[in-house]
């Protein structure tokens, strides 16, 4: 791998929010999303019921447009899903770090997964601050 390819990454890593592991290392993290945590898997096991009844539809051959419709309601489901976990990062997570003085790492992963879910491409580490 070339060095600059190796210093690259190297930077990327140090100014990324820390890792799952290491955030657990902490005495007192705790997911942002774990007060939803039953709301959260209840609607993804609607999801999946959403998944199962479209493959029964392509199973039985029913009409294409139902079967659409089907598909936006699941992309509108998996979006609210989304948008509540966004949220609370955002006022969890990403509060913390700017209470800590941390949170120029944890906004640009934010704006990433934000640019990457609307189909736009995710700006290179030299971005303007």
């Amino acid at each position: 791998m070339p060095t600059n390819l190796k210093s690259s990454r190297a930077a990327t890593q140090a100014a990324a929010p820390p890792t799952r592991a290491a955030a657990e290392a902490g005495d007192h993290f705790r997911h942002s999303y774990s007060k939803d945590k039953a709301t959260l898997v209840r609607r993804l096991s609607r999801i999946e019921g959403q998944v199962r009844g479209i493959a029964r539809m392509i199973e039985r051959e029913e009409y294409c447009v139902d079967i659409l419709q089907q598909t936006a309601a699941l992309r509108a489901a998996l979006d609210s899903v989304g948008i509540l976990i966004l949220e609370d990062h955002v006022r969890g997570c990403v509060r913390t770090a700017a209470e800590r003085g941390e949170s120029d790492a944890y906004v640009d992963e934010v704006v990433d997964v934000v640019r990457r879910t609307l189909g736009r491409p995710v700006r290179g580490a030299g971005r303007p601050s």
